[in-house]
């Protein structure tokens, strides 16, 4: 518990670290020479449209040199200067930003993933298709996954070196191989960096809380005549978690559950969205529920209450004393996790002669990642009559059970004084390249080459925390007294050498230190698995022959890849754990590729690109990838671009080699069905892989045009459309949907998927499959102006610029070929919220002033209003029969937001270098989320935020400050 007054003391210390590193960071400026400096830090005009020399931008979705304005397929460009205005502790944040990225995870809203080790990982997602079909690239080269199911880290990626970061919205499988189905995202980093740079900065909420910091150095070197460049990087963070969902607007119980009073024929919603609702089956110290003693309630020694029960439908109810059903569980998963990385980057390179180079890459990065999931809430405890704890404490009920002559009850708790469950995920993360450059004329044309060798090792040990062994907790809880008045469990009583420590779980006082021992034991569900890639690739491209538009290019190469998996785990933990039970993951594959690319500018004006890629993959074997794609620009003001591609995703280790993946939660199976038991009924998850997967092909289009007015100099716009259709595509049916598609629909085959012992229904059995298709739609809408001041008048200094990016989400399908189709654009929070879904438009507005020394930078992000369901059937009264797929709902309406960040530069010398200062405001107006209900299904509904954290920020207004030197 904590003392009163020091929840303030410690926002105060922290406000007064932050305002403390802000006046001595002041101090030092005050103290240097005060002429300011000429530094090139004005925000380029991120727009792909922006005309670039063509020799030295290479765009992702493309292997010939050319820039974005020339590419037939969008890319949008973030540069260093808009990554520097914002100054984001994690880059991911900040690139999560754009309106074509959806669907992402952060170490935030991945802190209930523990049994897939999925905690801490910050991903990327393009156009709400999933983490899983967007490629992440380090300078257009892969990089080795942080998790089994293929997932890049965007973390590990130097921070400080980062030059740009381009943003391809297409396909791209037929020039860079699989998982491009969504898009690429192409971190380029400054590998021709010289001199010393160092940084620091600091955050922290308006709360006081969240605090974060982070160091970064990087020092170029040239050497032996310039011949010679070694480059540095070194990076440390750390963020201070936040372990409770701390904020206001949390607090009043806003889920979705089933309508207790809904009937087919009664004209009410099946489900409703509210406040007022809780859950129905237990209370922090544990609820009687059925039985003559329903509703007794235990508090404190001695004490107990009876329960006011609302309407009830497992396991909700509407009225009665929520309040009192809320407390203990509610909000109890982390707000914000507790991270702590360190980065080394290295880069050697060697000019052998004028036109080859030569160079060795050398990453580390190893970040530790500790978060809560929730107070896991028990239902189905069984106390015996003769239970000792319960005859010491509260010897009134066990009379009353003497006196009704009742064996035992069963009661549900969320486990009061319990330490609440989570993960402790360590991971390291090693990347070696190396490799050679160069260029060379060939009759008389201009030639690059390269070829690289890539070893990736991704290290990661798992660790559960506060999770009990059910065997130990079963007995544990059958308390009686033994000889001598000691209460003892009622398995030593006939083997006195067991061990066995008895626990109470009555009441709120909570159970003794020696009973937790017990039942977690000397060590937690842990696993240490190992990742490693291998990629061996070389390529070439240059111009080959002149056509009357320009000279035309040609690239081609080959490249070679292995994915490994392997681990151990201790044998006591693969099973009989409340979370975890881990099994080892083992498995391999390799891919063999070619490809040839082509560019022709046919006539002046007219340019067309094609690509082909032939794939063989050792576990499925060979696929064909292409694309082909066209620009044609009638007048200067105008170019119109095109580009239509055939891509595929092959199945990742986890999606073929998963051994299995246990989680505990809930399901409800609906009264009436024909099983051994209804209602909300508590299980085993357990997802494994399938070695028979099949790629997933995806069809891919997109057409657009790009407007830069020779009247209006500065301006730029684009509009580009887009269609994803994938076939075969990979994916899972849920736990939830397994039940529905077996009790509700009658498809026997998923209820072979529905495990039962007796009247217990002990696991669910998920295996990733190739299902029908999904399919994707959607626009973009891109514009950028920039105005030096100077134009409207001489006296007005300094620069303005403009930059807007707006997506709209038409739909984006996924049908199953088994139950319906979902149409997750336009959906905003609840329980079809997650890796497919997205608002139907996403918005980002960033205006940049500079005026030296100063820059102010003000960000307008935001999406629109959205729904729960697509084929959700809003009403009150008069509601038609629901159905599993058109279920009628109260309120299908969900607001949107806008957020507002603003940032202020300053630039300055310092002892012959140069520096900057930045101060950042995040969420500027400090807006809370809108809240969005989960549910009905889920044990873990009331712990976590009762908004869409993948949508609205949930942390509130943050306050940075950033530092930059170079000399």
């Amino acid at each position: 518990m904590e003392i009163p007054g020091t929840a303030y003391n410690r926002r105060s210390k922290l406000r007064a670290q932050l305002f403390a590193t802000a006046g001595s960071l002041l101090f030092t400026l005050a103290t240097m020479p005060a002429a300011a400096q000429d530094m090139p830090v004005a925000p380029q005009d991120a727009a792909p449209q922006q005309d670039a020399p063509a020799a030295e931008i290479v765009v992702t979705g493309t292997r010939i040199v050319r820039d974005g304005y020339n590419a037939p397929t969008p890319v949008a460009v973030l540069s260093k200067a808009d990554i520097a205005a914002q100054a984001p502790a994690n880059i991911s944040d900040f690139v999560n930003q754009l309106p074509s990225i959806a669907g992402s995870g952060t170490s935030g809203t991945n802190s209930g993933a523990l049994s897939n080790a999925g905690a801490g990982i910050n991903s990327i997602s393009l156009r709400g298709l999933g983490v899983g079909r967007t490629l992440v690239l380090v300078d257009g080269q892969r990089s080795v996954a942080s998790t089994v199911g293929g997932i890049v880290d965007i973390n590990t990626i130097p921070q400080d070196l980062v030059e740009r970061v381009e943003v391809v919205t297409g396909g791209a499988s037929a020039a860079y191989g699989s998982d491009a189905v969504g898009g690429v995202v192409n971190f380029v980093l400054d590998k021709t960096f010289t001199g010393l740079r160092i940084g620091a900065d600091q955050g922290i909420s308006t709360y006081g809380d969240g605090h974060n910091y982070k160091f970064t150095g990087s020092a170029g070197l040239l050497l032996l005549d310039s011949r010679l460049h070694v480059l540095f990087n070194a990076e440390y963070f750390r963020q201070e978690g936040v372990d409770t969902i701390d904020r206001d607007w949390n607090d009043i119980g806003f889920f979705m559950i089933n309508n207790p009073a809904y009937t087919a024929t009664n004209g009410q919603p099946q489900r409703l969205v509210g406040s007022g609702f809780g859950p129905s089956g237990y209370t922090t110290g544990g609820l009687i529920g059925a039985g003559p003693l329903r509703g007794t309630y235990f508090q404190g020694p001695g004490q107990t209450a009876q329960l006011t029960f609302g309407t009830v439908l497992s396991p909700w109810m509407v009225g009665g004393d929520t309040a009192t059903t809320l407390a203990g569980h509610i909000g109890t998963n982390s707000l914000i996790p507790h991270d702590e990385r360190l980065n080394f980057f290295n880069r050697t390179a060697f000019d052998i002669t004028p036109d080859v180079t030569v160079f060795g890459q050398f990453s580390y990065n190893r970040s530790t990642s500790r978060s809560f999931y929730q107070q896991t809430p028990s239902t189905g405890v069984t106390i015996q009559a003769d239970n000792a704890y319960l005859a010491t404490y509260y010897p009134q009920i066990a009379a009353e059970m003497a006196t009704r002559g009742l064996g035992s009850f069963t009661m549900g708790t969320s486990n009061a004084g319990f330490p609440v469950p989570g993960s402790n995920i360590k991971r390291e993360v090693y990347r070696f390249v190396g490799g050679a450059e160069g260029r060379f004329q060939l009759f008389d044309r201009k030639w690059g080459w390269n070829g690289y060798y890539q070893h990736g090792v991704t290290k990661a040990h798992e660790e559960l925390t506060n999770t009990w062994f059910n065997a130990r907790m079963t007995l544990a809880q059958d308390a009686v007294f033994g000889p001598g008045g000691s209460i003892v469990c009622r398995s030593t009583l006939t083997n006195p050498t067991n061990g066995c420590v008895p626990i109470n779980r009555l009441g709120t006082m909570g159970p003794s230190a020696e009973a937790l021992a017990y039942i977690y034991g000397a060590a937690q569900p842990q696993r240490d698995q190992t990742i490693k890639q291998d990629v061996a690739a070389v390529s070439a491209n240059g111009e080959v022959f002149d056509l009357p538009g320009g000279a035309a290019a040609v690239a081609f190469g080959a490249e070679w890849r292995k994915e490994q998996i392997n681990g151990k785990v201790d044998p006591q933990f693969n099973t009989g754990w409340l979370y975890g039970n881990f099994l080892v993951n083992r498995g391999e594959y390799t891919v063999k590729e070619g490809f040839l690319e082509v560019d022709l500018p046919v006539i002046k004006g007219l340019n067309v690109n094609a690509a082909g890629r032939y794939t063989d993959y050792s576990t499925s074997g060979s696929v064909q990838t292409w694309k082909i794609g066209a620009t044609f620009e009638p007048i200067p003001d105008i170019r119109l671009r095109g580009n239509i591609s055939h891509d595929i995703r092959a199945p990742n280790l986890q999606e073929l080699f998963a051994a299995g993946t246990a989680r505990t939660n809930t399901v409800i199976i609906p009264t009436g069905a024909n099983a051994p038991a209804t209602g909300s009924l508590q299980f085993v998850q357990n997802q494994v892989g399938n070695p028979a997967l099949r790629p997933e092909v995806a069809d891919s289009w997109t057409l657009g045009a790009v407007f830069k007015p020779q009247f209006l100099p500065g301006f730029s716009a684009s509009f580009d459309y887009y269609s994803i259709k994938i076939d075969k595509a990979i994916g899972n049916v849920t736990a939830q949907d397994t039940v529905d598609l077996c009790y509700s629909e009658g498809i026997s085959s998923y209820c072979n998927n529905v495990i039962f012992s007796g009247n217990t229904l002990t696991s669910i059995v998920l295996r990733p499959i190739n299902f029908s298709k999904q399919t994707a739609e959607g626009f973009d809408i891109e514009a950028s102006y920039r105005l030096p001041l100077s134009n409207l008048s001489e006296s007005l200094p300094g620069t303005f610029t403009i930059h807007s990016i707006v997506t709209h989400y038409i739909k984006n399908v996924i049908d199953n070929g088994i139950s319906f189709p979902i149409d997750y654009a336009g959906v905003n929070g609840g329980s079809l919220a997650g890796t497919f879904s997205s608002p139907n438009w996403v918005y980002r507005i960033s205006a940049f002033y500079e005026a030296d020394p100063f820059t102010f930078n003000l960000v307008a992000r935001g999406f629109s209003d959205g729904v729960y369901g697509n084929d959700f059937v809003e009403c009150t009264t008069g509601c038609p029969t629901s159905s599993t797929q058109y279920r009628t709902l109260n309120n299908n309406h969900i607001n949107g937001a806008t957020y507002f960040d603003a940032s202020l530069g300053f630039k300055f010398n310092a002892y012959g270098g140069k520096g900057t200062l930045t101060f950042i405001v995040n969420n500027l107006l400090n807006k809370d989320p809108v809240l969005a209900a989960y549910g009905p299904d889920g044990n873990n509904i009331p712990a976590y935020a009762q908004t869409s954290r993948s949508q609205y920020d949930v942390v509130g207004r943050v306050f940075r400050v950033a530092a930059r030197f170079q000399f």
